[in-house]
């Protein structure tokens, strides 16, 4: 399968008596669609799936399953763990609407780079879904190098990667040079998308999206179709606002900007995470506005000319 384009990890919106508000996810759900995104993740990590219950889980799914299939769009889920055992138990109860499985590279325990492409070898071979193998080492504690990414690359049934390792290191810039073209790359850290759509990558899978749906899609084409200066102003823009929505935890602070814009019920996270502050809200507010200014003065000249 081939993997391209914007993909929203969404938030679990919650209601003020903390519990899941089905409708806003839904509304999120076609909102971002609407906005320009491919499709969704469901149970990434923006959703919190470590607080949620399985039954919470298993709405979650069923909500963004619904949303794709009715708007033909690819629903992508968050699933695995550290465990190889229990990673294989929970993609054979995968949803049969997924289109492929986030899959996080084991965490905490901390194995060898041979440790961790047997736990996909054997994960792709059991899965009834491609996976995107997520490289994401400021969590997991192991990264990977080049070598590593392009064997895990190489097995069957791996479709690609979310690729989030905080920057563009020695192991990227290689490993995008060499990477098999039928093996999607997706951005998954929203400060260096750019960068990364530069060498080459697919796609991206963008918390920040949940805010600003519009303007990543924007990003992802100006990258792929032009101009390239285009592109790159949109980026330049758009570094503010990431800035912003990371400043705290995520996603407490992307959660307080779409409840204060009337897009979900309340702001409210988990614990362990804490609520976004309110100076960490105004400022990333603040950057919405600005971005939304732009936009309007971006969209004059052609209002002018119709």
């Amino acid at each position: 399968m081939s993997l391209s384009g914007l993909f929203v990890p969404l938030v679990t919106p919650f209601t003020a008596a903390d519990e899941l508000a089905s409708d806003s996810l839904e509304a999120l759900a076609h909102a971002v669609l609407d906005d320009g995104a491919a499709g969704i993740v469901a149970l990434g990590t923006t959703a919190e799936p470590a607080t949620l219950t399985s039954a919470e889980r298993r709405k979650v799914v069923d909500i963004c399953a619904n949303v794709c299939v009715e708007r033909g769009a690819d629903v992508i889920l968050g699933a695995g763990s550290n465990s190889t055992s229990g990673s294989i138990d929970s993609l054979a109860a995968i949803d049969p609407r997924v289109t492929a499985a986030l899959t996080v590279v084991p965490y905490y325990t901390r194995p060898s780079e041979d440790g961790v492409v047997e736990h996909f070898r054997r994960l792709a071979a059991a899965s009834p879904v491609p996976l995107l193998v997520y490289n994401v080492p400021y969590r997991t504690g192991r990264p990977l190098g080049a070598d590593a990414l392009g064997r895990l690359a190489r097995i069957p049934n791996v479709a690609g990667f979310k690729h989030a390792v905080g920057g563009i290191d020695d192991a990227t810039v290689e490993f995008m040079s060499s990477a098999p073209e039928d093996v999607a790359v997706l951005a998954g850290d929203d400060l260096y998308v750019g960068p990364l759509l530069a060498l080459g990558a697919h796609g991206a899978i963008l918390a920040c999206a949940n805010v600003a749906t519009r303007a990543y899609a924007d990003l992802l084409a100006a990258w792929r179709d032009g101009p390239l200066e285009h592109a790159r102003e949109l980026g330049n823009r758009l570094v503010p606002l990431a800035r912003a929505l990371f400043a705290e935890p995520n996603p407490a602070v992307i959660k307080s900007v779409l409840a204060a814009r009337g897009r979900i019920p309340s702001p409210d996270v988990r614990l362990p995470l804490l609520p976004s502050s309110p100076a960490a809200t105004a400022a990333a507010l603040a950057c919405c506005e600005t971005l939304d200014t732009r936009a309007e003065h971006a969209l004059e000249p052609a209002i002018r000319h119709r």
